[in-house]
């Protein structure tokens, strides 16, 4: 059986839905699916054994250079890419209007949420099998029931498997290190910088070597700060995903604030401790084995406000503590 899955971004949402391609691997022998995505996030698909083709789209430069897209052809192309392989099944797991209108270049039947269960309402329309999926759960979870109602299979007991190789991404690992998983997006999902630095010197104190990525030069300069003066305590170089995640499954453990590479060393089943101001963990928060969400409690939190600081509450003492006893329970 071969399967177009539609899910295009962002990084924590891809990553949600590789539990769902373990589910129905195992459930349907054989079965192997196709994925659209968006190109910055071509790498992880790959990953997953049951993808065969990974077919990277680019919507978010596409909207703006319509023009320069239609006349250098590569919106041609895309969709003839469409049209080459004959599939049983198109899933839109994105339940957008974007990921909808991208099936109707597919000859095939198309699957998705019901108007009551997309997010935007609107998708259902493009779809010829409309699934019911309740919204007051993780958005993993809420995955793993549409394939399975789409595919025709029992939903599997227990906790999802993402079917990624830790051990083979990772690699050869000479010391054991923590990372630090400092850059977001939203200015209010930053924890302070002074946070991050008295964790730095305390988990340094304690003996651990310290890693940390970044994406950007204010991400860089940041990173150097916190490390700065710090015995083992490193800036790593720039990174592309793969890369990115090499080192994160390499890391004995993680702390990371609200950002899609938290996603990552979830699935990665790297122990982590996420730290969530503005937004809540509840529907998409980092989901899997070994996964320590702290929340702050000050003015704002949860309140979903992209500007308003509300890390008050939320102290490197508590996040030393939680590290400390995941990192002693990991090694029992």
């Amino acid at each position: 059986m071969r399967v177009l899955l539609i899910k295009t971004s962002s990084l924590g949402d891809v990553v949600h839905t590789l539990a769902a391609l373990t589910d129905a691997a195992r459930a349907i022998p054989g079965i192997q699916f196709d994925w659209v995505v968006e190109e910055g996030f071509a790498e992880i698909p790959a990953w997953h054994p049951a993808v065969a083709q990974v077919i990277p789209v680019a919507i978010r430069r596409w909207r703006k250079h319509l023009w320069q897209t239609f006349k250098n052809g590569e919106w041609k192309r895309f969709k003839q890419r469409l049209g080459e392989t004959r599939y049983d099944l198109v899933i839109d797991a994105q339940g957008l209007l974007k990921s909808a209108w991208l099936t109707r270049f597919v000859a095939a039947p198309v699957a998705g949420l019901d108007s009551d269960s997309a997010r935007e309402p609107i998708a259902s329309r493009f779809y010829d099998r409309r699934y019911a999926v309740p919204r007051e759960q993780h958005a993993l979870e809420r995955t793993r029931q549409l394939f399975a109602q789409a595919l025709g299979y029992a939903l599997p007991a227990g906790i999802g498997d993402y079917g990624l190789n830790r051990a083979r991404m990772a690699g050869a690992v000479e010391q054991p290190y923590l990372l630090f998983l400092h850059g977001t997006t939203w200015p209010s999902k930053h924890w302070p910088e002074a946070c991050w630095r008295e964790l730095a010197e305390r988990m340094s104190e304690l003996g651990w070597a310290l890693r940390l990525p970044w994406g950007n030069e204010v991400e860089k300069a940041r990173a150097e700060r916190i490390v700065a003066g710090l015995d083992n305590a490193a800036l790593l170089p720039r990174l592309n995903l793969a890369g990115v995640a090499k080192v994160i499954a390499g890391a004995r453990a993680c702390v990371a604030v609200d950002t899609g590479l938290g996603h990552l060393a979830a699935a990665l089943d790297v122990p982590t401790i996420s730290l969530y101001g503005p937004t809540l963990p509840g529907r998409v928060g980092a989901y899997g084995r070994s996964q320590v969400h702290l929340c702050a409690t000050g003015p704002g939190a949860g309140a979903g406000d992209r500007h308003q600081p509300c890390f008050e509450t939320l102290l490197p003492q508590q996040v030393v503590s939680e590290l400390q006893a995941l990192l002693a329970e990991k090694a029992v």
